[in-house]
């Protein structure tokens, strides 16, 4: 999946991709679980939480973090997610 960055006028593909925890990184998939999420946003080096899904529950109800379900199980598509991060830098830098 490719992810669109604007620099200097010219706008370039990158390709989302995950650690893999070993030193690596893996392609992202356009639905995430919560713990591809979690690594996505780099919850465990930004967050003091000791349960970081307790992190993702309150960005969900206090900041409307986007989520489907899918056989009940939560799903977070990265297109979403990254128009999610979007629309929050606008609000940070307006």
């Amino acid at each position: 999946m490719l992810s669109s960055n604007e620099n200097n006028g010219y706008l370039l593909k990158t390709p989302t991709v995950l650690p893999d925890g070993q030193g690596g990184f893996t392609p992202c998939p356009p639905l995430l679980t919560e713990k591809e999420l979690i690594h996505l946003l780099r919850i465990p080096e930004i967050s003091k939480a000791k349960d970081h899904h307790n992190v993702i529950a309150h960005l969900k109800r206090v900041h409307d973090l986007p989520c489907i379900h899918i056989c009940r199980q939560p799903l977070y598509p990265l297109e979403a997610i990254s128009q999610w991060i979007r629309d929050r830098l606008e609000k940070e830098i307006s």
